[in-house]
């Protein structure tokens, strides 16, 4: 079985430590490389070339969030989900400007985490659950007040309103009896969505979206 290499980048080396120990606990998953700052993480990673890089956004020197600018200067593709404690959506919107493909809390369960490696391993982003609400959120304000662009590819005001009930956790029944409308026009909402964001689930049409700054 071919392993996803994991290079951790956080300042703290008892995190770092524990992360590892937790990671390795899954046969599929090896962390191959440590970094306790934004410099070693970006050389380091350019050496063992890591699957996926659990990037901490606050450390000494280069922080987090130049390490991640740097990194997809490269030609190499780099896969970043940043781990912090940050709960703020501006963190979380820097991040995904910059080019991360996943956002995860400290606090998260281990299963959280595992699960953000293997759909980033995968080619996929993650944003952990209840931080994607925020990310609608913003989304929604951006194109809700903004006149979109002659784009065949924008969403609708309608299938914006959808998106931002999908991130609150909503299935189609619930979200049809929110809006008034059908459960069968819902989906058929979802699937302009998909189709539209050239996506396969619900976490990447709101990042997608969001990365695109797509007007309603």
């Amino acid at each position: 079985m071919k392993k996803i290499k994991i290079l951790i980048a956080d300042d703290h080396l008892m995190v770092r430590q524990g992360i590892k120990q937790i990671l390795e606990l899954e046969n599929d998953i090896e962390v191959v490389s440590q970094a306790s700052n934004g410099e070693e993480a970006v050389k380091f990673a350019k050496e063992v070339k890591p699957d996926v890089i659990l990037m901490d956004i606050n450390m000494p020197g280069m922080n987090g969030l130049e390490a991640i600018k740097e990194l997809k200067q490269e030609k190499e593709i780099f896969r970043v989900i940043v781990l912090t404690i940050h709960q703020d959506r501006e963190y979380l919107f820097k991040t995904l400007q910059l080019g991360a493909e996943g956002y995860v809390l400290k606090d998260a369960e281990a299963s959280v985490l595992i699960e953000a490696i293997r759909t980033v391993s995968d080619g996929e982003s993650y944003i952990q659950p209840n931080m994607t609400r925020e990310l609608v959120k913003e989304f929604n304000r951006v194109t809700m007040h903004e006149k979109g662009k002659d784009d065949e590819n924008s969403l609708t005001s309608r299938e914006v309103e959808v998106i931002e009930l999908i991130a609150e956790g909503l299935i189609n029944k619930e979200i049809a009896k929110k809006l008034f409308i059908s459960e069968k026009t819902v989906k058929n909402h979802v699937s302009n969505i998909f189709k539209k964001l050239n996506v396969s689930d619900r976490t990447q049409a709101a990042i997608y979206a969001f990365k695109h700054n797509l007007k309603s």
